[in-house]
């Protein structure tokens, strides 16, 4: 893996770098998960196998550190994917989040779109509130989740997320969902109906219907269904999520 030291989160921060043509695909991970556990599968399929993907995994997730001191917000993991975009010195590249990476690959854009050529986003939280996990999640104090709750919480997922969850810190994904709770302003619903970039919604097609993608649908705003999958889109159906990446950026 590849490795950089984040003034922002006063940690080094790891990402996986798979060689290619063209264009990079830089690939964000959603709460408790990461990139390098996540993306391996749909970096290889033989529809993005020769462009250059970067699987990066944020501050506290998978291979990077976990600094006590970081916050975990939104916002502040998007300041570190920019300073990451800068130290690899990538003239552009297409940028892909997923759920709460989605709304940090939101952030990313509306704030450094010079670095950016176009937006992919998959089931992103857009507004503040947070989701089913984040929820059950903050609804516990710090202390009380991590010593009371954190235990039972791994034993009780049942999903390839157990995995990824392995290699958290409590800290860092109690920190993280409060975050998601607390939500940005504007909201990142906002602020993907603003970015002046090509931009993507992917939904899985067992997450349907949902209001915010079948407004931005009529908005004229691209959109994906990937079959045989819901929330989990990378775990449930990585080819066809390759493949809707693909027919995008082509």
């Amino acid at each position: 893996m590849e490795s950089f030291y984040s003034q922002t989160a006063q940690c080094h921060v790891r990402w996986h770098d798979f060689p290619g043509e063209g264009t990079p695909i830089v690939f964000i991970h959603g709460l408790g998960c990461a990139s390098s556990y996540d993306y391996p599968r749909v970096a290889s399929d033989p529809t993005l196998v020769e462009h250059r993907t970067i699987l990066v995994d944020l501050p506290g997730s998978g291979y990077s550190e976990k600094p006590d001191e970081y916050d975990y917000s939104t916002t502040s993991q998007a300041r570190v994917v920019i300073e990451l975009l800068r130290h690899l010195q990538l003239p552009s590249c297409w940028l892909y989040g997923h759920s709460m990476g989605g709304s940090i690959a939101i952030e990313v854009v509306s704030n450094a779109p010079e670095l950016i050529c176009g937006l992919m986003v998959s089931e992103p939280n857009f507004h503040s509130g947070g989701g089913e996990f984040s929820l059950a999640i903050a609804s516990h104090s710090l202390p009380e989740f991590e010593q009371n709750v954190w235990p039972g919480f791994l034993k009780d997922v049942s999903t390839p997320w157990a995995g990824c969850l392995l290699s958290h810190t409590p800290m860092g994904v109690w920190r993280s969902a409060k975050s998601l709770i607390e939500g940005v302003n504007p909201s990142w619903y906002q602020r993907f109906q603003a970015i002046a970039k090509p931009k993507l919604l992917i939904f899985g097609e067992h997450s349907l219907p949902d209001n915010d993608f079948t407004a931005l649908a009529a908005q004229g705003i691209c959109t994906a269904v990937i079959p045989n999958a819901a929330h989990s889109i990378a775990w449930q159906n990585p080819p066809a999520l390759a493949a809707a990446i693909h027919h995008f950026i082509k």
